[in-house]
């Protein structure tokens, strides 16, 4: 995985956090927006942590350069300020996850494996705001991928959107967690989308489903 941060400090932290885990190799680091974005495409780690305030390139204009890179990696973005510009700038741009850099280190490294997994993740502390800003949001057309999902995908990706667990999701519609997780890979494959969050937002923008909604 490659760690990007223009502090030396908090790069070497967070380094120090993940390259100590047993199923974590930090490849590479970088200083800046445009560099993250070099050895990314460069090294290709499957992962990347990338700091959202950096000079030159920041870092949610580096996202949307690797989200538009073909098989790019899934980023993480963190930031210091709990700000929506950069919640909502991020997760536009492809970011797979956001967190807080005050998050617990065990977070963070549960976060990398969540992504490198292929799921995504969000700061508890914002996911309300998450859904909020983008409930309120006037719902643009359906797009013609939306109707190859079936019933029943249609149902969890509502669950989804709402913030439900797999294990919820499974409990909602009686069937098992595993029958979950292939529901949403299905729909992720059929909507081209990377991640939940995508598919949350994606729900949401196209009113799918709405904040008030059961």
């Amino acid at each position: 995985m490659l760690v990007a941060d223009d502090q030396e400090a908090a790069r070497e932290a967070l380094r120090l956090i993940l390259d100590g885990e047993p199923d974590i190799d930090v490849i590479a680091t970088a200083a800046d927006g445009a560099e993250a974005v070099h050895q990314a495409l460069l090294r290709r780690p499957d992962v990347v942590v990338m700091d959202l305030r950096m000079p030159g390139m920041d870092g949610i204009a580096a996202i949307g350069r690797l989200a538009a890179a073909e098989s790019g990696p899934r980023v993480l973005a963190l930031t210091t300020f709990d700000l929506d510009e950069y919640l909502f700038g991020a997760l536009r741009a492809g970011a797979a996850g956001f967190l807080l850099k005050d998050t617990d280190p065990d977070v963070l490294v549960a976060a990398v494996r969540e992504l490198h997994q292929g799921r995504g993740l969000i700061d508890p502390q914002v996911t309300g705001r998450l859904i909020s800003r983008f409930a309120a949001l006037s719902p643009s057309p359906a797009t013609p991928e939306l109707d190859l999902l079936t019933p029943r995908e249609h149902h969890v990706l509502r669950l989804l959107a709402r913030g439900l667990s797999n294990g919820e999701i499974a409990t909602a519609c009686t069937i098992e967690e595993g029958t979950v997780k292939t529901h949403v890979n299905r729909i992720l494959t059929k909507l081209g989308l990377r991640t939940r969050v995508h598919a949350a937002i994606y729900a949401y923008e196209h009113g799918i489903v709405t904040r008030d909604a059961p």
